[in-house]
């Protein structure tokens, strides 16, 4: 009997005890919900500034990244490099907006603009090539030292710029090879624009010996320009003596044409001169070597 007495009690101490704990818990679990609640009262102004800011915030974002869309179109930038530029803007003032709202939330900015500005750092690190590409397409892009149809010449490549992308530029060699320069490259580099003016000047040097007449044939080239169609009368062409060689004269042709007649008028001319300097008995010399011997007597 007095086990079975000793059982009972401690049953129900037992009881008594897990009753305590579930009481305990249920105060405990009211308490935070009261305090939650209570919270959510307090900040609830805040939430819903917080969500204004938001809102608000993406639609301007959104109107000034179609501004921005605009403008570009204007621009002579192709398609991946607009969208790729709208996207970036739009990732930029999205975060700021996500910043302003959770500021208003009295969310400790400091831990959270670390870890941007840390993120930031070794995604830069790690794309360091890509981003020199990247700002120079940017600097291209705003600046502007040529456009698709220009022929330029980029580190030693001379062709047709076809494309200006996020990251390369392409250009169509005239032997027609396709050449992909980094634009980081590009912006470092010298670039000669040789169509941004309507206009171009050729630069021709012809030899002729010391015992041609120089006059006859400083006409000879003169008569040559005066027929030629696509050489220009403004600026007037000129044609100078500039060297004595050691078994030669060397005379200089410069005159002026539309870039797009370039080639054609400086084959034009180095043909016809060749031409008429042989029909006028005006000698071309090339390398020779005058051997004395001296005799003994």
């Amino acid at each position: 009997m007095i086990n079975i007495y000793k059982l009972e009690e401690l049953t129900e101490a037992g009881t008594n005890e897990v009753m305590e704990s579930i009481h305990e818990s249920v105060a405990k679990t009211s308490g935070l919900f009261t305090d939650a609640m209570g919270y959510l009262k307090k900040a609830l102004p805040m939430i819903v500034v917080a969500l204004v800011i938001l809102i608000i915030g993406i639609l301007i974002s959104k109107l000034i990244a179609k501004i921005v869309g605009k403008a570009v179109s204007r621009s002579n930038v192709n398609g991946s490099a607009k969208s790729f530029l709208v996207s970036l803007i739009k990732i930029i003032l999205y975060i700021t907006v996500v910043v302003m709202a959770l500021s208003v939330l009295n969310v400790p900015m400091s831990s959270i603009i670390t870890i941007l500005g840390a993120a930031g750092l070794a995604i830069s690190l790690a794309l360091q090539n890509c981003l020199s590409n990247l700002s120079g397409g940017f600097i291209l892009l705003f600046t502007k030292p040529f456009t698709a149809g220009d022929t330029i010449e980029i580190d030693g490549s001379v062709g047709t710029v076809r494309d200006i992308g996020i990251f390369y530029t392409k250009m169509m060699t005239f032997d027609n090879k396709t050449v992909f320069i980094p634009n980081g490259k590009v912006t470092d580099a010298k670039i000669i624009n040789y169509t941004e003016t309507p206009t171009r000047r050729i630069d021709m040097s012809f030899d002729i010996s010391y015992s041609s007449d120089f006059d006859k044939a400083r006409d000879v080239i003169l008569g040559i320009i005066k027929e030629e169609k696509l050489i220009l009368k403004d600026p007037a062409p000129t044609v100078r003596m500039s060297s004595h060689n050691s078994s030669s004269v060397t005379v200089d042709v410069l005159v002026w044409v539309n870039n797009g007649d370039f080639l054609t008028e400086k084959y034009n001319m180095t043909e016809a001169v060749k031409a008429a300097f042989d029909e006028n008995d005006i000698e071309i010399p090339f390398p020779q070597l005058d051997v004395h011997v001296k005799e003994n007597n």
